[in-house]
């Protein structure tokens, strides 16, 4: 029986988010502690737990179909890789960065400095990009120090919160990119991998579009109905009950979280009354 292999990152904040976007999937994993390799018990699907950095030369060389991993390890280090689906978690910056003593003045101020970083390609094409040369300085590992020893001028790195470049006494200058979790695909996966891809995909996307969605129930006086009803998104068009007492019906609908309370602002100033909103586990289109 054909099985699709995906790699996900061995430990981390982005390998416990994959695993439960697989389980809200209803992937259930067999994994048990310090495995390399596990397989599932109801989908035909197989994982591989591997450093990010090595995860784009498994898809290259085929060694696995599919995998989940920081787009800025893909810019880094596979650009050519395809990414099928956009996941909206493990979200950060990859910025440069300098003493907090230093003031800044523009992207020129690293023309022939020294940068400590673990995404050389990132920075020396982001640079060129701005006419300027660096020296950069390859750490594996944590490049904050870097400054303080006097091994490099700024760094570039993954900002999050920012809280360790504050520990360490340095501020963000410039955002070279935005990341995000990402799912790509092997340029050598078989059509009986992409079939069970195309499955696994549409499991995933049903839960993502959950996550972005709220399920929202108002009462609304049926004289103010059309209106009410304009401001509602939905997914075709909402649905609308009677209610017991004459002249109000209730109005069910799905809206984007995103843009929620701007919405729900609105539908209170239309006549809305008694708006309940609800999470979405999965939404099925």
């Amino acid at each position: 029986m054909t099985k699709i292999r995906i790699a996900v990152q061995k430990s981390g904040r982005l390998n416990q988010e994959s695993l439960s976007l697989l389980k809200n999937a209803g992937v259930s994993i067999e994994n048990g502690k310090d495995q390399l390799k596990a397989s599932a018990r109801n989908f035909p699907l197989e994982v591989f737990y591997l450093r990010n950095g090595d995860i784009p030369q498994y898809l290259r060389d085929g060694v696995v179909d599919i995998a989940i991993l920081g787009e800025n390890t893909l810019i880094e280090k596979g650009q050519e890789l395809k990414i099928v689906e956009r996941l909206g978690f493990s979200k950060c910056k990859v910025s440069l960065a300098i003493p907090k003593r230093i003031k800044y003045k523009g992207i020129q101020d690293f023309q022939g400095k020294k940068i400590a970083t673990s995404y050389p390609n990132t920075v020396k094409n982001y640079l060129a990009e701005k006419g300027i040369e660096a020296d950069l300085h390859i750490i594996n590992g944590s490049v904050e120090i870097a400054p303080n020893i006097g091994l490099a001028d700024a760094i570039c790195d993954i900002v999050s919160s920012g809280s360790t470049l504050f520990k360490n006494n340095l501020k963000e200058v410039e955002v070279m990119l935005s990341s995000e979790a990402v799912m790509t695909v092997s340029p050598k996966i078989t059509e009986e991998a992409q079939q069970i891809l195309d499955k696994l995909q549409f499991r995933i996307q049903s839960v993502l579009k959950g996550q972005r969605s709220k399920y929202v129930l108002l009462n609304a006086p049926n004289e103010k109905l059309d209106q009410i009803i304009s401001l509602l998104p939905g997914m075709k068009s909402p649905t609308v009950l009677p209610l017991a007492e004459e002249g109000w019906s209730s109005v069910h609908s799905v809206m984007d979280k995103n843009t929620f309370w701007d919405v729900i602002d609105e539908l209170k100033l239309a006549g809305a009354e008694g708006i309940l909103v609800c999470p979405i586990e999965k939404m099925v289109l």
